[in-house]
């Protein structure tokens, strides 16, 4: 479960969540870097497109700067049911992703995340301060502010533009 030391964080930087093999990882680690922090489900019909996308905009624009962040959620149609070692296994094995996959979350909810919480009052979608659907995207600065929320079914290729602003890539 994601959690945070102040109760007012200024960015997400402030947040510290736990990864796939239950380890505490401070966000702050992150600063300076662009991220794209995504829910994440193995058994969607947004799966393979999603996967293979993010993997290969990881590999092509890492080395500039960016981070993907990949949190598991199954509470849309329960299609995250694996445990986290089925998950990364799936993961890594069938998409070859190389980016950091977190401990299962919920996103909306009383039992949201707080880095969830966060980031959905930082920049509300159409839907509000719910998420729609597995695979929305949050595209945070360098400073670890959310600049834009892309739909769940908006493809991480047609984002690389707005990646390549942030990363300060003309």
């Amino acid at each position: 479960m994601a959690s945070q030391s102040d109760k007012n964080p200024g960015s997400i930087h402030d947040f510290t969540v736990k990864d796939a093999k239950e380890n505490d990882v401070d966000l702050s680690t992150y600063k300076g870097k662009v991220l794209l922090i995504v829910n994440v489900a193995s058994k969607c019909g947004l799966t393979k497109s999603n996967y293979t996308e993010l993997t290969k905009l990881y590999e092509k624009y890492r080395d500039q700067g960016l981070e993907i962040l990949a949190f598991p959620c199954n509470q849309f149609s329960e299609e995250e049911p694996g445990s986290n070692e089925e998950i990364l296994e799936f993961v890594c094995t069938r998409f070859k992703a190389e980016f950091p996959i977190f401990d299962k979350i919920e996103v909306n909810g009383e039992n949201a995340a707080p880095i969830y919480k966060f980031l959905k009052s930082s920049k509300g979608g159409i839907f509000g301060d719910n998420i729609e659907w597995n695979f929305a995207k949050f595209l945070v600065n360098k400073d670890g502010h959310v600049v834009n929320l892309f739909a769940p079914r908006t493809s991480p290729f047609s984002i690389e533009e707005d990646i390549r602003n942030a990363l300060g890539i003309s």
